[in-house]
């Protein structure tokens, strides 16, 4: 059973200090400063996610080029799927070439991944050493 928390603890902190609290609650894995406040005044143990700014990095390239190949990805099967629709048809030499553009242009986007991902399997590697 939850019990509803009915009581109020006002403070006033300076700027400085609820910067300095506000900090150490981002680190922390609490989703909201009365949770985090609350485990701290109560004296229990606070847990710290410690990031690696680097892997973040990683991270975030990795979604970019994600989001890149999902583009590409529709497109191309987009256009795949006008040739099949257009088979026989006058259109589907012009399908047929603009298929062979759009994989010309994916090309480049897979190799830059092979590329970034040997780069990142390197760092990785040199982290675990």
């Amino acid at each position: 059973m939850v019990e509803n928390r009915t009581r109020r603890l006002i403070l006033r902190l300076t700027l400085e200090e609820y910067e300095k609290i506000e900090k150490r609650y981002r680190k922390s894995m609490f989703r909201n400063m009365s949770e985090y406040s609350r485990t701290v005044l109560l004296k229990k143990p606070v847990i710290f996610t410690y990031r690696d700014q680097s892997m973040d990095d990683v991270l975030e390239e990795l979604i970019l080029l994600r989001r890149e190949l999902n583009c590409i990805g529709k497109n191309f099967n987009q256009a795949v799927y006008k040739l099949n629709s257009v088979k026989g048809m006058p259109e589907a030499n012009l399908w047929q070439e603009a298929l062979t553009v759009l994989r010309d242009q994916l090309e480049p986007f897979l190799r830059e991944i092979k590329v970034k991902m040997d780069d990142y399997s390197e760092i990785w590697s040199k982290k675990l050493k």
